[in-house]
């Protein structure tokens, strides 16, 4: 199986855009994603559509996640996934590396810089690509100290459960800060094609898409619309 940043650089020497489908079960903004459907069998709804990757939160309070949800999906489906959560512990890197998961979020907003530089290098070691979120200039500027390879810019703030009004106009205003040579993923708030678009337009390499994706009537539909948004 490739990696997770291998996967998605392949889908970029294609001319489209990388979308992620992020596995949330529940949105504190708009309650529950899935209803009846089985998340596994989503996931590999997902992968035939094009998916070169996935996302799964596995915080339980607020978004409904689990760590079984991780497993379950990294075991059934050959794609890299990024397991999604508030990251704080060694402990919580070596279940994540368990769990089946190819990379790991790590937020800088929840963590001290010498926190996120510990645990970055301890993700390494692994074997877990670790993905530095960011949404001001200064978390970015944590991610290029550390030489982060891949970069997300949060559109939302993650402190307020994204409940904010964040848009992609947050990438527009900080893609230009991302590390040199680094590949940036630009993360909630996008809900159409077009959103998409204007993120790979302000140096975005990849999308992280989950509530857009399932609250379509036809999620299979709609991720290829997503994906299909941008030829370069």
């Amino acid at each position: 199986m490739k990696g997770f940043l291998e996967s998605l650089v392949q889908v970029t020497r294609t001319g489209l855009l990388p979308v992620i489908p992020d596995f949330k079960r529940i949105s504190p903004k708009d309650g529950d994603l899935f209803g009846p459907r089985d998340p596994v069998q989503c996931a590999a709804l997902m992968q035939a559509a094009g998916a070169p990757a996935l996302s799964v939160v596995t915080e339980e309070t607020q978004f409904g996640g689990s760590l079984e949800l991780l497993e379950d999906i990294a075991g059934a489906v050959p794609l890299p996934v990024l397991r999604k959560d508030f990251i704080r512990s060694g402990e919580d890197l070596k279940e994540t590396r368990e769990c089946g998961a190819s990379a790991v979020l790590l937020i800088a907003a929840c963590l001290e810089p010498q926190k996120l530089t510990e645990l970055y290098h301890q993700a390494l070691e692994l074997g877990l690509e670790p993905l530095v979120e960011a949404h001001t200039p200064q978390e970015l500027g944590q991610a290029r100290a550390l030489g982060a390879k891949l970069v997300g810019i949060n559109n939302r703030n993650i402190l307020q459960l994204e409940l904010d009004g964040g848009t992609v106009e947050t990438t527009g205003a900080l893609a230009h800060l991302k590390p040199q040579g680094s590949f940036l993923i630009s993360e909630s708030g996008i809900l159409t094609p077009q959103d998409a678009a204007a993120a790979a337009v302000s140096g975005a390499d990849a999308v992280l898409v989950g509530t857009a994706i399932w609250k379509a009537g036809d999620p299979v539909l709609y991720y290829r619309q997503l994906s299909r948004a941008v030829r370069r």
